[in-house]
């Protein structure tokens, strides 16, 4: 098998199978997996030149072919393998490998976009049983910009076989994935789900790319992918080509294989003739096979929290224990009120948190499912699942956009044997209670004792140490006067002896106490000096927030003091005593729809509807567009807000009058001619609608006449082009060169992830929309005129 190889040797990956079907004669707009069936000559030929080159994985041509695009899935797939499999044969390469190639769906999963989680995985499963099948020899899971979707084939994958798993994933010059994701949450996910390798491939050429490699190399533990494109897309005479040749990509490749990574290859642009000369520059480079990385690292979407570097604030706010209000909520189903105490929390400075909605009235797999699922609506933040339910765990865990933490397994057997299955199939950091058969110990040497069973344990089921945190157990002084020496020193011995994080639910050590948050605050300063990794507090309490403060400057946690200056400096001071409450425009800013509706009602009792939009909905979602474009929201987050300010909207379309309208103007979107794919333009529509805009989404694979005739019918000033295939440019500047001719005052802006500003200038359009964000800007600036 490849994983015999691979991160050992050198290993070579093919290159752009759909570039090369382009100059085979591949029209734009027909989907290139249909040539398995109607052109098989010619995907032999095309794989057979890249074994020639030197390669040792050939990638079949069924990247799309997926059920939301084919009826005969699964014959198109077969025909896919057996035509590569007849290459190898052919040039006599039978130790090479075919992979069955597994691209996105071109849908945006829930809830950002309409498809289910477990639909994708459906799609995904229905073409990895075809491939295995039909004799594939790993999967190749590439060109993903979405961790969410990546997980989904990862199930898929793991769950219908026992093949070697690849992951590759697009990042921008910014280190991030279309929804959010950095480096450092897409490798802990993967490496989570036990993939057998990892990377990056197309959207950037290799100069571009090797910021992103290093950063993989510095927190990845797996072997590494690099499948660059040939330089960025350029026109020439009507042409999408790459800015590199054959030797400049060959030359490039040298550095990134110098970075110290083990899979080579190439994506778009990339022809035999570019593999075979990387090849020849790299062979005679060492292969250096990648280290064990220590870090354990926690992740949403979009965060990622290492554990160890320095003590973490865990808010502890989503349990109902002792919280008659929070019991109401979970009964109730009131989930704005357990996404409020989230965002609070978020605002007060916790970095994970911990999600328990435990009630023995309650259908906690259930609820814990959609309360997963809604916290990571509208919050950023990594979760720490709390539940001894075995299914709520699993629901979570399977659902979780990211590695979450898991709290918790103990040193009974049964625990360990039925929590550690999970953690190895989902993959998490997990919580060990220092208890077992016999209880909770009195001494911190019996203490150490089951935390290194847990330890040990762990191991026989693939988990490494780094991904257990011990929770040494804080037990009230008011009953056991030596609760907490006990529990100091047990964090003492875990961090010094087993070398392994640590966490404590702090308010634990002060039960039947008053001022319990005296003794909790000092207890957290004396805990956090013994080694305490992960503090499991209430962030919202003063006292608690300053000791924590306090104790990370002491202790030169806090560089320069600077989180605590900008914490406690007089502005800051009198700007948390105001405690605003929950206005229309923060409840729009973090998603919460239902309390949405609820405020624009009550508003609606003293202002008018546009006034309304103009003073609240609008401004909301400028401050969420500026903070997307600053890189401090991600698309989640903004495709929600947007979601949020259509619930306002609605409730306001009731109130209007007949003859009012909330419409600022007409706006077409389409998909070019020959092009199939619309994650972008469906993202922009979402957001024009909600700056108030009547968006006319004319669909995909669009007609150029048939958009010109909508601008001229419809009387539209702004037309959209979308385009994401480097074939379909060409369609987009005949589409544009009509509209100037025939509707001479509509301004068209173009945006998708082959062009860029240099594209947009030479096909003539009016604006090059980088993002969803600049095209609602270009809107505004264009219909205000």
């Amino acid at each position: 098998m490849i994983t015999d190889r691979l991160g050992k040797e050198w290993i070579y990956f093919d290159g752009g199978l759909g570039t090369m079907l382009q100059e085979r004669g591949l029209p734009g707009g027909e989907y290139p997996e249909t040539w398995n069936l109607t052109h098989p000559e010619e995907l032999i030929a095309i794989h057979k030149a890249y074994l020639e080159a030197g390669c040792h994985v050939i990638n079949a041509n069924t990247f799309g072919a997926n059920g939301l695009k084919f009826d005969n899935v699964e014959e198109i797939i077969t025909a896919g393998i057996q035509l590569a499999k007849e290459a190898k044969k052919q040039a006599g390469c039978m130790d090479a490998y075919v992979a069955l190639d597994i691209g996105p769906t071109g849908k945006l999963l829930e809830p950002m976009g309409d498809l289910p989680f477990e639909k994708a995985v459906s799609y995904f499963s229905q073409m990895v049983k075809a491939g295995v099948k039909a004799g594939a020899d790993l999967i190749l899971i590439e060109t993903m910009s979405d961790t969410y979707e990546a997980k989904a084939a990862v199930l898929a994958a793991k769950e219908n076989s026992s093949l070697p798993v690849i992951v590759t994933m697009i990042f921008d010059e910014n280190q991030r994935l279309l929804t959010g994701g950095s480096v450092e949450s897409a490798v802990a996910m993967l490496e989570g789900l036990r993939v057998d390798a990892l990377g990056i491939n197309c959207g950037l050429g290799p100069e571009q790319m090797l910021p992103v490699v290093k950063r993989i190399r510095e927190v990845s533990s797996l072997p590494i992918i690099v499948n660059p494109n040939a330089g960025l897309p350029v026109q020439l005479n009507g042409k999408t080509v790459y800015d590199l040749k054959a030797d400049d990509f060959a030359q490039a490749m040298v550095k990134i294989a110098q970075i110290g990574v083990q899979g080579l290859g190439g994506c778009c642009g990339t022809t035999p003739e570019y593999i075979q000369k990387m090849i020849e520059a790299v062979k005679d480079i060492p292969c250096q096979p990648n280290t064990m990385k220590e870090q354990t690292w926690v992740t949403s979407y979009a965060s990622a929290v290492q554990i160890g570097k320095k003590a973490v604030v865990i808010g502890e706010r989503i349990n109902p224990t002792g919280k008659k209000r929070f019991q109401q909520a979970l009964r109730n189903k009131e989930f704005d009120y357990i996404l409020s105490q989230a965002l609070e929390q978020e605002e007060a400075g916790a970095q994970i948190l911990d999600v328990n909605v435990g009630l023995p009235d309650v259908d906690e797999a259930e609820m814990m499912k959609e309360t997963v699922v809604r916290l990571q609506n509208v919050c950023a933040l990594p979760l720490q699942i709390d539940t001894g339910n075995l299914e709520a765990l699993e629901n979570a865990l399977r659902l979780y956009n990211g590695k979450p933490m898991v709290n918790s397994v103990n040193g009974k057997l049964d625990s360990m044997e039925s929590v550690f299955p999970l953690i190895q199939k989902y993959g998490a950091v997990v919580v060990g209670l220092c208890l077992d058969e016999s209880g909770i110990p009195s001494t911190s040497k019996k203490r150490l004792a089951i935390a290194q069973k847990i330890v040990q344990k762990a191991q026989e089921y693939g988990i490494q140490k780094k991904d257990i945190v011990i929770d040494g157990l804080a037990m009230t002084i008011s009953s056991q006067p030596d609760g907490a020496l006990v529990t100091l020193d047990t964090l003492q011995k875990v961090k010094e002896e087993l070398n392994v994080s640590t966490i404590l639910g702090v308010s634990n050590i002060s039960f039947g106490l008053p001022q319990r948050e005296i003794i909790n605050s000092y207890f957290l300063s004396m805990a956090l000096q013994s080694g305490l990794s992960c503090a499991m507090i209430n962030p919202n309490n003063e006292m608690m927030k300053k000791a924590f403060d306090a104790s990370m400057a002491l202790m030169n946690q806090d560089a320069q003091c600077m989180h605590y200056i900008s914490n406690y400096s007089k502005q800051v001071e009198e700007k948390k005593s105001e405690n605003p409450e929950v206005s229309l425009s923060f409840a729009i800013q973090k998603g919460m729809q239902d309390r949405v509706k609820e405020i624009t009602t009550s508003l609606l009792e003293t202002k008018a509807p546009l006034e309304i939009i103009d003073e609240e909905l609008i401004p909301a979602l400028d401050l969420v567009g500026k903070g997307f474009e600053q890189g401090t929201v991600f698309l989640p987050q903004l495709l929600m807000s947007a979601e949020s300010a259509k619930a306002s909207f609605e409730v306001l379309k009731e109130k209007m009058a007949q003859n009012q309208s909330l419409s600022k103007g007409k706006i077409i979107l389409a998909t070019v001619q020959g092009d199939i794919h619309d994650i972008g333009k469906n993202i922009v529509k979402v957001l024009l609608e909600n700056y108030g805009y009547e968006v006319l989404d004319l669909g995909k694979d669009v007609a150029p006449e048939v958009i010109v005739q909508t601008a001229i019918s419809e009387e539209v000033k702004l037309v959209g082009l979308s385009a994401l295939m480097t074939t379909t440019v060409k369609s987009m500047e005949e589409t544009i060169e009509l509209l100037h001719k025939e509707k001479p005052d509509t301004f068209v802006v173009v945006g998708g992830a082959v062009l860029n500003q240099e594209y947009a200038d030479q096909i003539h359009a009016d604006h090059y929309a980088k993002d969803a964000m600049a095209t609602v800007r270009y809107a505004e600036q264009i219909l205000k005129q």
